[in-house]
């Protein structure tokens, strides 16, 4: 555990790269082997806005990268965080809790307020008006909505009090988890449903996707399935059933449309549809 520590706290930039890659090219081939669904698309058509806006999110994030190193090693010479609070525990419990946590501020709290603040809920759309969710669909985000998820991770590691190679870890795993639960891929439902006790499998995540209420507001967990079983924020929706989108936003050709994605959050919210959840 030392030695995996002590490899995030000097992962090179090259690496973290590679990871991104490794990971989309992976769930990108695993798509046209076990496709969930058959989606009549030009696939490199469809992911062109989508890798602009992985482009944007890697350029925040490196950019403000130096705002994590700094803050991690404040709240390491300060002892200052919950973890950092804690009686003294073994190496690898610390680093599970500290993952744990950061999963919890910087993914799922942030996804949930995103989802319950409108003017956030309207730049968080950009992510949800993909109508043909794919691997490449996992970094779909407006880059306001990147400031955002910064803030919250930022924000994680003054109440955790995580060491920066705790945050690389978990940036690290988060870019993968995030890739396979949005991958277009068939797993069967036994199994899927096995992984979903422990991580967001691809059918839990798709949940959140379907395109009308309550099913959007749901499933909101990224590495970890536990905090949406323990708030109440688990939902379950027939793979089959689902339909991608938002119904406020149906029009396919600007939400595939780099410039019109740009421009989503400043349109006027509108209310979107509630129907009836399947029991």
């Amino acid at each position: 555990m030392e030695a995996l520590l002590h490899y995030f706290e000097n992962i090179p930039s090259s690496h973290r790269s590679l990871i991104l890659v490794l990971g989309i090219t992976f769930f990108w081939l695993l798509e046209g082997a076990l496709p969930l669904f058959n989606f009549r698309y030009k696939k490199w058509r469809h992911a062109l806005p989508n890798f602009f806006f992985t482009l944007t999110t890697i350029a925040i994030n490196f950019t403000l990268a130096f705002v994590l190193l700094k803050s991690s090693d404040w709240v390491m010479v300060n002892k200052f965080g919950i973890i950092n609070w804690l009686p003294e525990i073994p190496l690898w419990l610390y680093v599970i809790i500290g993952v744990l946590l950061l999963d919890f501020i910087g993914a799922y709290l942030a996804h949930y307020v995103e989802h319950k603040v409108k003017p956030l809920w309207m730049i968080h759309l950009v992510h949800h008006t993909d109508h043909e969710v794919d691997t490449t669909t996992a970094n779909r985000h407006h880059p306001l909505e990147s400031l955002i998820r910064f803030a919250f991770t930022l924000m994680g590691v003054f109440i955790v009090g995580t060491p920066i190679g705790i945050v690389m870890l978990y940036q690290s795993l988060s870019i993968v988890a995030t890739q396979f639960s949005h991958a277009n891929i068939r797993l069967p439902k036994k199994v899927d449903e096995v992984i979903s006790w422990v991580i967001v499998s691809p059918d839990m995540h798709k949940v959140h996707h379907h395109y009308m209420l309550p099913y959007t507001d749901s499933n909101y967990g990224n590495i970890f399935s536990v905090w949406d079983r323990l708030f109440g924020t688990f939902m379950k929706l027939d793979r089959g059933n689902i339909v991608y989108g938002v119904d406020t936003f149906p029009d396919k050709k600007v939400n595939g449309s780099i410039a019109g994605l740009l421009k989503q959050p400043f349109h006027k919210y509108r209310k979107p549809t509630t129907v009836k959840a399947d029991k």
